[in-house]
């Protein structure tokens, strides 16, 4: 959305304005700002005409104008009906030169998780890709992936979900010991039992002392019942539901929308909370210790040529996990599937 239309949005939102006003203040001609006015309306904005002047009616559900109006953060929203990938997409921006896009989809064809995993995305749900260019050493972009993660958690528990993080990038929801369906038995630990509400996938190009670009790719389940999501995930209406039923699981009508997330101001929290933390990476390891189920848990962690299992006992300032290993002792991995274990 350009600056003019940002400001007539602006100025609309406090009551109708004229349109000789509006092109007073905006330094452009009347037929500018009805050129202005009817570009808004194709983007779904209710912009009414009276005997006052302009006013604003309504805002679009979800689409990019929609979200980037009256957020807080300094990005642009390239918006998708349908898209194969949110992250491949962001790669054609990068190649491009462009910066500080949000790529979102109402679904994905194409969606891969880690390791080229499938990953469910249909309509409804969240899905998101963040690319920027930090000029940090490449060693810290992990830190990147984290602060996705304490994002992604801290916007789902405003909005009434109890978001945690397991390590490095699943944001997930504690179960509790009396309600686990659908929870396979290796997710299965004690306090650290969970379904996945979210992943992450973090891609980048760059050099040994640079970062060229990077994108992080968001997948939230969001406004879809629990049952179009794999054994051991949940969604965020899920989680609302359970809440409204005093932590019960109830199947749904599916007309019921009452308990869905308003997408657009949850997508403009989300990306409000990357952009606080990606300006002050000292504060996302804290962040992100605060949240976590994995640090304390007995894990296993699927590296490409070793398996490490044991204690996770912390996080590295670089966002790597330090395990007790049950024969090596004490490791750090940087990357690598982690799955928390029973209790010895």
């Amino acid at each position: 959305m350009n600056d003019t239309r940002r400001s007539i949005l602006e100025s609309l939102a406090d009551g109708p304005v004229s349109g000789p006003t509006l092109a007073d203040s905006l330094d452009v001609s009347r037929a500018a700002v009805w050129k202005h006015v009817e570009g808004l309306r194709e983007d779904g904005f209710e912009i009414e005409s009276g005997p006052n002047g302009y006013s604003l009616a309504g805002i679009p559900a979800y689409n990019g104008p929609a979200i980037e109006y009256g957020l807080e953060a300094p990005f642009s929203v390239e918006y998708h009906e349908s898209i194969a990938s949110t992250n491949a997409r962001a790669r054609e921006l990068a190649a491009d030169g462009r910066s500080d896009v949000a790529v979102l989809a109402d679904e994905q064809t194409g969606g891969k998780g880690r390791l080229n995993r499938e990953w469910s995305s249909p309509s409804g749900g969240i899905w998101v890709s963040i690319l920027c260019r930090p000029r940090v050493p490449p060693a810290r972009a992990p830190l990147y992936t984290l602060a996705a993660a304490v994002a992604t958690a801290r916007t789902a528990r405003e909005a009434g979900v109890d978001a945690r993080i397991k390590w490095p990038n699943d944001v997930v929801v504690p179960v509790a010991g009396n309600d686990l369906e659908g929870v396979d038995d290796e997710q299965v630990s004690g306090d650290g039992s969970y379904r996945k509400l979210s992943g992450i996938l973090t891609e980048m190009e760059g050099e040994t002392d640079r970062i060229q670009w990077l994108a992080v790719g968001i997948g939230i389940n969001a406004n879809f019942d629990a049952s179009e999501v794999p054994a051991g995930s949940t969604t965020l209406r899920e989680e609302r539901r359970r809440r409204a039923n005093g932590g019960r699981h109830e199947n749904g009508n599916e007309n019921e929308s009452h308990e869905d997330v308003d997408r657009r101001l949850f997508v403009q929290r989300l990306l409000e909370e990357f952009h606080t933390l990606r300006t002050d990476l000292e504060r996302v390891v804290p962040a992100w210790r605060e949240l976590t189920l994995t640090i304390g848990q007995r894990v296993r962690v699927e590296l490409p040529d070793e398996t490490v299992v044991g204690e996770a006992l912390e996080i590295t300032e670089h966002g790597g996990l330090v395990v007790d290993d049950d024969d090596a002792g004490r490791i750090t991995v940087s990357a690598g599937d982690c799955t928390h274990l029973r209790p010895v």
